[in-house]
């Protein structure tokens, strides 16, 4: 999303360049990247999930660009403006699609009322692009009119995949195959292990208008499914791999091997609770308790192997849209006393063996954590399930990767805590995580989140520009974490390594940026 996403969440993130000195570039090779783990369909516009979001940046491009410095430039679009709820982006002549069809103004409009309309359940409508827009192509100018101000518009709009005319008309099409403008097309997919891309010769409306003709340009990219960190580092040191997300203690080994790293700041530990009727997190006095239990500061050094820092914000990703800390005197501390006095006024009472009841039934939780953390993340879940069990709450950790993640939060709803860091540049593209409809009527607020402060805030936050309301969007945030809606815990910056070529990270890998060293 991003939201994008490194080796946690629903998306990682980060921004810069590789630190190899300059060397020869050499054309006509093959770069290989880690992923964390499968994408699942792939369809660009149908899932938040990192890895999905990366290997859609190789096949598919967006209207405009946005540096690590927050600065936009062209990408489809050559020129763009934003007047009050009027956006316009002129598309540049020349670009075609991977099946050699011309890119239109009306491909782009057509690709936006895809998202808006709410039958599809694109996870990206109030994300990347603001729900009840609509638009209107004339010639090669598309007018976008939103139903409400939008503080980030652009930033949004750099994050929205446009599909070509081919994939609109069979979307079934894009889930093993590709239907883009974008600098490479998918060749082989084979689930679970590798996905295999080939460069578009002639390809030259990259950001700021990247070419594939560039020396050093990979004349293949294979993205392998390396859910270990482990196996991650060894690929990496052994050259079986150019590229790869890698935290914990197998960043130790890489720093020390001088593997070149890129650093990408990132929420890693962000905890969910499941509103949902049914779930004993529902009630408010149980997510109080289970947030007091906590030594969230134990569990921030844990789950990032001593080498992160105390979560600030919900949005941290570069470039940001706001600075400043929502979390800081709005979160709990560990108190261990007053969560059990929360579950003795809650009616939830001790029983003889240890767990609380309430009504016959006893108090018993399930977090996911994600498997790609590794031993790091195993290691805080086991902390915080043993906090839990002090208070008398029955908790199991549960691993999972981050697809089966992503099923159970959207999908079965069979979770009560979830750490499921959702990483986003602007504090408005996370909102539909927050508030609104559920998965089950084509929403992302997979908690059932229901916070009247919240609402609140954002829409007073809403009708400013940009930076201007983020004082209003911290409020929001901290209104949050008193209610115990959801508990950020711990930022890093996660490293992303490279062995053999340069590149750049901004969300993810920027596929033009790639150079292979000779």
């Amino acid at each position: 999303m991003t939201l994008s996403l490194a080796t946690a969440g629903l998306a990682a993130c980060g921004s810069g360049s590789g630190g190899s000195e300059a060397k020869a570039y050499a054309d006509g090779q093959a770069f290989t990247m880690a992923l964390a783990a499968d994408p699942g369909a792939l369809d660009p516009q149908g899932g938040v999930g990192g890895t999905l979001l990366q290997l859609t940046r190789f096949a598919y491009d967006s209207l405009v660009s946005v540096d690590a410095e927050g600065e936009v430039s062209s990408q489809l679009a050559e020129k763009w403006s934003v007047d009050g709820t009027t956006v316009t982006f002129d598309i540049k002549e020349g670009v075609t699609c991977s099946d050699g069809a011309e890119f239109t103004a009306q491909t782009v409009a057509d690709n936006i009322s895809y998202v808006e309309d709410p039958k599809n359940q694109s996870p990206f409508l109030g994300v990347f692009i603001p729900a009840g827009a609509t638009a209107k192509a004339s010639g090669q100018t598309v007018t976008v009119t939103l139903a409400a101000p939008a503080p980030f518009v652009l930033a949004s709009f750099a994050h929205l995949p446009m599909v070509c005319d081919s994939g609109l008309k069979d979307r079934a099409s894009l889930k093993a195959g590709t239907a883009g403008t974008g600098p490479y097309t998918l060749t082989e997919a084979v689930p679970g292990d590798r996905y295999v891309y080939e460069v578009r010769e002639g390809y030259a409306w990259g950001p700021d208008g990247a070419k594939t003709s560039a020396k050093g340009t990979p004349a293949t990219i294979e993205a392998k499914v390396v859910g270990n960190n482990t196996t991650a580092a060894n690929q990496l040191i052994s050259g079986e791999l150019n590229a790869a997300s890698v935290s914990g203690q197998e960043a130790v080994r890489l720093d020390a091997a001088k593997v070149s790293r890129v650093d990408a700041q990132a929420v890693v530990g962000e905890q969910w609770y499941n509103h949902a009727e049914g779930h004993a997190t529902a009630d408010p006095a149980v997510r109080a308790a289970l947030t007091q239990a906590l030594d969230l500061a134990e569990l921030q050094k844990v789950i990032t192997a001593g080498q992160g820092g105390p979560a600030t914000q919900l949005a941290v990703v570069a470039p940001v849209g706001c600075t400043g800390s929502s979390v800081e005197g709005n979160v709990d501390d560990n108190d261990v006393a007053a969560a059990e006095k929360a579950l003795d006024e809650a009616g939830w009472a001790a029983g003889a063996d240890g767990v609380r009841t309430k009504d016959g039934k006893p108090l018993a939780v399930t977090v996911l954590h994600d498997s790609s953390i590794g031993a790091a993340g195993t290691a805080a879940a086991e902390l915080a399930v043993a906090a839990w069990k002090k208070v008398g709450v029955d908790a199991t950790a549960k691993s999972l990767d981050q697809t089966a993640i992503q099923a159970a939060i959207f999908g079965t709803g069979d979770w009560d805590v979830a750490w499921v860091p959702i990483n986003v540049h602007t504090p408005d593209q996370i909102v539909p995580f927050l508030s609104g409809p559920g998965p089950a009527e084509g929403g992302n607020n997979f908690a059932g989140i229901a916070n009247l402060d919240y609402d609140a805030a954002v829409k007073t936050a809403m009708s400013k520009n940009g930076a201007e309301g983020c004082a209003d969007w911290l409020a929001a945030e901290a209104s949050l974490f008193e209610a115990h809606d959801v508990v950020p815990f711990a930022n890093n910056l996660l490293p992303f390594y490279s062995q053999g070529a340069e590149l750049e990270v901004v969300g993810n890998v920027v596929p033009t940026s790639i150079r292979m060293l000779g």
